[in-house]
């Protein structure tokens, strides 16, 4: 199993404004959109994605690309979860 840190290096090569986050068990997030790409990889524990055409089910090492606008909520598991993400870069930036 990887660690934040581990995961976080791995983040940064990818994604920018890269940070880390935790919830308990059972927490949830309504549904939302973001204006950027997510690139998400859970840490620990596990987290649902809901989209509306499926669920995204995401437990310790792996990897979540979520592209700008897409509608969804979250659901966390029953040991909670640990987090890192960020914006994935765009081409045209330096």
């Amino acid at each position: 199993m990887s660690s934040l840190s581990e995961l976080t290096a791995k983040l940064e090569t990818e994604a920018e404004r890269c940070y880390s986050w935790s919830n308990g068990p059972g927490d949830v997030y309504a549904e939302h959109t973001h204006p950027y790409t997510k690139v998400l990889y859970c840490v620990e524990g596990a987290i649902d994605f809901v989209l509306p055409e499926r669920v995204l089910h995401l437990a310790a090492g792996d990897r979540m690309e979520l592209p700008a606008g897409t509608l969804h909520s979250a659901r966390v598991g029953p040991a909670g979860c640990v987090c890192v993400e960020g914006r994935r870069r765009t081409m045209d930036r330096e």
